[in-house]
């Protein structure tokens, strides 16, 4: 097999496994409320921010109506909490953190860190396009203790450059910061619509990974290259 120069990873389900929980997020910023003027618990945030979220389209699941630009939190929250008479002292960097790290505790999915060695033993480059919307101070704060002998050229996030995959924009950046063709790379996430028809539409190899997936995929697509662990990946590009 043929090896590329890079390889670029989503971040969430694919370099690291977790869960979401929106109460418990939520629970844990109020802790820092100042003042909380109607006395709003975290579950009745919570229905808000579903309500608000469904508003903008971000549950959306068909390709066509994916939200393709983000709505970073420095945006979203200060409009939440003040909109509900709470006052915050936390900069949006800290909000992010705490919630973030109490909504979804997180794990380097199983076998990550040694397929980044082989990646470095065989000099391929390595980068990391993630939609996402949190701080992208606490994003890379996140991917350097979730995966620390990482060895990425770069951390794009959507929250920090406005576009979201599967937008050819986000994927495009990536190349121009890579410095690279697109024939040279392969992206490796576990969304179909996002990771592979997104990578692919703009000439980039697509690999999904399947080996954090919560629920089995319903889609398949025998054209792309799919694995369901770092090892088998490994095998794969020794073949």
């Amino acid at each position: 097999m043929e090896l590329p120069k890079m390889i670029m990873f989503d971040f969430g389900q694919t370099l690291i496994t977790e869960s979401f929980d929106g109460v418990k997020g939520t629970s844990a910023v109020m802790e820092h409320a100042v003042s909380n003027k109607f006395g709003y618990s975290p579950e009745q945030i919570q229905e808000y921010v579903i309500k608000i979220n469904k508003e903008l389209g971000r549950n959306n699941r068909d390709f066509d109506s994916l939200l393709r630009v983000e709505v970073p939190n420095s945006m979203f929250q200060p409009y939440l909490y003040e909109s509900l008479g709470i006052e915050m002292n936390l900069t949006p960097a800290q909000l992010d953190k705490i919630f973030w790290y109490a909504a979804s505790p997180g794990e380097p999915t199983e076998g990550i860190g040694e397929f980044l060695d082989f990646l470095k033993s065989k000099k391929i480059r390595t980068g990391v396009i993630s939609n996402i919307c949190y701080d992208p101070s606490v994003v890379k704060q996140r991917v350097f203790e979730t995966v620390p002998n990482n060895n990425f050229d770069f951390i794009i996030c959507s929250s920090e450059y406005i576009f979201r995959k599967p937008s050819h924009h986000i994927f495009e950046l990536g190349l121009m910061k890579a410095g690279l063709e697109a024939k040279d790379v392969w992206f490796i996430g576990d969304n179909y619509d996002c990771d592979v028809r997104g990578s692919r539409a703009v000439g980039i190899k697509p690999v999904w990974y399947q080996g954090a997936m919560k629920t089995p995929a319903v889609i398949q697509d025998d054209s792309v290259m799919t694995v369901k662990s770092w090892k088998e990946l490994q095998t794969k590009m020794l073949e």
